[in-house]
């Protein structure tokens, strides 16, 4: 019992000069804690135990490691006595005079409440309320304190308060536990509830002991999420402190110590208790954070309830401003400028299951690899099984051809965006490990997705565990954390435990035997789905099966590419002009994408040789008008021979790349004798879908319009199954995409011209009107659904034998009646001859087979445009008696005599 009478065996200070302090901790009900103010670091405390009382002793528990000793319960009133001083006065203001000091430095004296003797007199209040008692032993007349507090002693138990109560105050004495027996089902049957307690003690920063209210368990709970700078006892029993230990003990004590808070209790791991301390004022672990006292820790940040984004953002904000325990820190991208920690680039190639080639906006290509993330890969006895084999990571590691698969068809040749967390050093080779090259490891979002979490998310890599003082590391880790938590607890890829999906590819490239076999197949399926999975120079390719799961070498047909340098037997051959340029734009083009092939041949080293297409574009006729290669002979018997030769001659005419030092040959004049024919009457059923301002019109065969309706059918099916992210596609000049019209339905489209990601101009190529529209209403098309499976249906034609006038009223007129006789229905059309943008044509109505240009003659509301071919003379003589009848009759252009004599141009008018 803490206790002192007047006359006890000390000294009387010589002056009872009036201090000052805050108190921080109530001992019992006669014993403070007082401090002073902080200047530079935690401030000098003592304690003060108030004269000529005393009050009951707590409950203390049994030393530890002395089997002899039991706990003490408290005596009766000692806890209220307790509670009653610490909700009076704890983090107040007090002031107080020191009566007795003892010779082992006990400090006896009075306090009152506030900041002069006028405040309340702690003492008084205790002995009024039955509290404490007063130590008469020893009591002097002249001593008006001891006296009042004999007088309120006496008044306490005329008023039966407290002590003087009857039933002797067993009542009072509290239940203390000090242990819990089973502490996991303990909270677990909490379901994470705040709990009401008190804070006992402060061990360090991040670690307290409470008293659980109401049960009275006294435990140690430690924050979760976070670690304060400790208090160390060495071997030899001194203590070691590390830096801003001190101060994080005194930040938390000074706003939590015997304060009532309430406590979330998280988990229970190795019988140590996380929990979360709530105040009114805040919450304790992030502002330890955001005060640089205190970092985040991995292993309890995971049970942590109040989100631990908030956690990480505090500890950002501590590094950015370097307080604290971060005084020195240096960040990861410190050295970068801010355009090289935050950029968008679009992905060239995926090289593994956590790195990738991109392409910047300057054009330079970038390696990324993904913050914190482990590809699959081979452990154990699996690395020594079949050595003689030759070893392909991508199909051999377990679940890394998934992974490949995965980041390409979501990202190759998709615009991310990258933000770099750290530069991983280059690091030398050691005994087990390889050598690496300094690594620039980033997050990829695309369309706001973090695409290391959702390849962690299906169990196709793992996470990099770290030192706790390791900072680099992903900016997204805890999110990384719990994706593979819940990939394992699903039991999703690398955490199933299905057997592992075994590939089996065969590599038969250069191996001429397996070729020749393996050709016949080919040749007999047509186009053959493949993915370009390395790209040697601009015409030579290696591709992946799908169907057959082989690997080929594929050659361009019909080119001739320039030849990139490679190691012969006499030396280096030197590269020829522009082949780097022909690899580059094919690898752009092509690599790693889904496209379609055509094997014609095989060459004498067993790599087959053929036509390649992508997006419903050939690659050697791509290559050929961008000036990057030239014709071969061997492209004559082909079917795409007019396409490549007028491509290389517009190519030559303007001298572009390899054509810059063509000088052209003169050629002798050859004159062509063309046989006379009759007009061919070939009318087919069409149906047509727009007519344009300038007349020209689009119709679809309606041979092909039931595959055109299944194929429209079976894509609006799979999109709504599957929706595309809104956003994610980024649509680029000539692009074939995907386009939501107004009625709400997708159509297939050609992207025209982009103004902006607000303005894109696009062409619907089954139905010939165009549109401007926002990218969100656009998106990739899928390959099963591109003009590879089924061409574009709308074919542009114009009229035949016919001529409109240039006046705006005559024309919108002539447009309108057409409109109105032949759109969205079906008629006979035949072509007449070729245009110099697309056929002209003779239309017939379906039901009455007349002829829909031969009437607007009639009607007078357009011109004949006289041809001169032979064959076609008959025809054009009765659009010509047609033209005739109308101006006799004055009908419509007409009406005024016959306007083409005056030749006038004001008149609007041209023959």
């Amino acid at each position: 019992m803490a206790s002192v009478s007047a006359q006890a065996q000390a000294a009387p200070s010589p002056a009872a000069s009036l201090q000052r302090g805050i108190v921080k901790m109530v001992l019992s009900g006669c014993a403070i804690i007082v401090r002073g103010q902080p200047r530079g670091g935690p401030p000098p405390e003592r304690q003060i135990n108030l004269s000529n009382i005393r009050a009951g002793a707590m409950a203390r528990r049994a030393a530890q490691g002395q089997p002899d000793t039991k706990d003490t319960p408290d005596e009766p009133w000692a806890f209220q006595a307790r509670e009653f001083l610490r909700k009076k006065l704890i983090g107040k203001e007090v002031c107080f005079t020191v009566e007795i000091k003892t010779a082992l430095g006990r400090e006896y004296g009075i306090v009152y409440l506030g900041r002069d003797t006028t405040g309340e007199n702690i003492a008084d209040s205790l002995v009024n309320e039955g509290l404490a008692t007063v130590r008469r032993e020893g009591i002097r007349g002249n001593n008006p304190d001891q006296a009042r507090l004999c007088d309120l002693e006496d008044q306490s138990k005329a008023s039966k308060k407290g002590l003087w109560s009857e039933g002797g105050g067993t009542h009072t004495i509290r239940d203390v536990k000090y242990t819990i027996e089973n502490p996991r089902n303990y909270i677990d049957s909490l379901h994470q509830k705040p709990i009401n307690a008190i804070i006992e003690h402060v061990r360090d920063g991040s670690v307290v002991r409470a008293l659980l209210l109401p049960d009275h368990y006294l435990v140690t709970v430690m924050l979760s999420g976070v670690k304060c700078p400790t208090f160390k006892r060495e071997a030899d029993g001194t203590e070691s402190t590390e830096a801003f230990a001190a101060e994080a003990k005194f930040f938390t004590e000074s706003r939590l110590l015997q304060r009532d808070v309430q406590i979330i209790l998280e988990s229970c791991p190795n019988q140590i208790i996380l929990g979360s301390i709530l105040h009114p004022n805040g919450n304790i672990t992030e502002l330890l954070l955001k005060e640089g006292f205190a970092r985040c820790v991995d292993w309890s940040m995971a049970v942590y309830t109040q989100g631990a984004e908030k956690l990480r953002a505090g500890e950002r904000s501590a590094k950015e401003r370097k307080v604290r325990i971060w005084k020195d820190y240096v960040a990861p991208t410190a050295n970068l400028d801010l355009k090289d920690r935050q950029f968008v680039a679009k992905v060239m190639q995926v090289v593994n299951a956590d790195a990738m080639v991109v392409k910047l906006n300057s054009g330079e290509l970038k390696t990324i690899h993904l913050s914190s993330i482990r590809p699959p890969r081979i452990e154990g006895e699996e690395k020594n099984k079949d050595k003689d084999k030759r070893f392909r990571p991508l199909y051999d590691i377990p679940y890394m051809f998934e992974a490949r698969e995965f980041l390409r068809k979501k990202l190759i040749g998709k615009k991310v965006n990258v933000t770099v967390d750290y530069i991983r050093a280059a690091t030398g080779p050691g005994e087990s490990t390889p050598a690496f090259s300094e690594r620039t490891c980033a997050t990829v979002t695309i369309g706001g997705i973090n695409i290391a979490e959702a390849l962690i998310s299906k169990g196709l890599a793992t996470i990099i565990r770290y030192r706790q003082d390791d900072d680099q590391r992903s900016s997204h880790y805890d999110e990384l954390l719990a994706a593979e938590a819940r990939a394992i607890k699903n039991g999703k890829g690398l955490h199933s435990k299905k057997e592992v999906p075994i590939h089996r590819v065969a590599d038969i490239s250069g191996e001429t035997q397996k070729a020749k076999q393996f050709l016949p197949f080919l040749q007999r399926a047509g186009r053959s789905e493949a993915v370009v999975e390395y790209v040697f120079s601009g015409s030579r390719l290696k591709l992946y099966m799908p169907k057959e799961t082989c690997l080929i070498t594929f050659l361009l047909a019909g080119i001739e590419c320039p030849r990139s340098s490679r190691n012969m037997p006499g030396g280096v051959q030197v590269a020829e002009p522009f082949s780097d340029e022909a690899m580059l734009f094919t690898k752009e083009l092509v690599l790693q994408r889904e496209v379609e092939v055509e094997v014609e041949s095989m060459d004498k080293a067993g790599n087959f040789i053929g036509w390649l297409h992508i997006e419903g574009g050939n690659l050697s006729v791509a290559l050929v008008e961008n000036a990057l290669s030239k014709v071969h002979f061997t492209a004559e018997r082909s079917a795409y021979y007019k396409t490549l030769t007028s491509a290389e001659d517009a190519c030559r005419e303007r001298k572009e790349k390899i054509w810059a030092n063509y000088e052209e040959k003169p050629v002798e004049e050859v004159v062509y004798v063309t046989e006379e024919k009759e007009r061919a009457a070939n009318y087919r059923a069409v149906y047509v879908t727009e007519i344009c301002d300038t007349l020209h019109f689009y119709s679809q065969d309606v041979e092909t319009g039931a595959q055109l309706e299944n194929l429209m059918e079976t894509m609006r099916a799979e999109i709504a199954a599957q929706p595309p992210v809104e956003g994610s596609y980024a649509p680029r000049r000539g692009d074939i995409c995907l386009a939501t019209f107004a009625d709400g339905e997708w159509y297939r489209a050609r992207v025209e011209k982009v103004e902006s990601p607000s303005r894109v101009h696009v062409f619907y190529i089954d139905y010939g009107n165009r549109e401007v529209v926002s990218s969100t209403r656009l998106a990739a098309m899928p390959p099963a659904f591109g003009t590879r499976t089924l061409p574009a249906q709308a074919t542009e034609h114009a009229f035949a034998y016919i001529q409109v006038p240039q006046d705006e009223d005559v024309r919108a007129d002539v447009v309108d009646c057409i409109v109105r006789d032949i759109q969205n229905t079906q008629c006979l059309m035949n072509v007449e001859y070729s245009g110099a943008t697309c056929p002209h044509v003779t239309i017939q109505f379906g039901d009455t087979k007349d002829d829909v240009g031969l009437n607007l003659v009639k009607e007078g509301l357009v011109m004949v445009d006289v041809r001169k071919e032979k064959h076609l003379q008959k025809i054009v003589t009765e659009y010509l008696n047609s033209q005739e009848s109308a101006k006799s009759a004055r009908l419509n252009i007409w009406r005024y005599g016959d306007f083409r004599a005056d030749d006038a141009v004001e008149f609007g008018y041209r023959r």
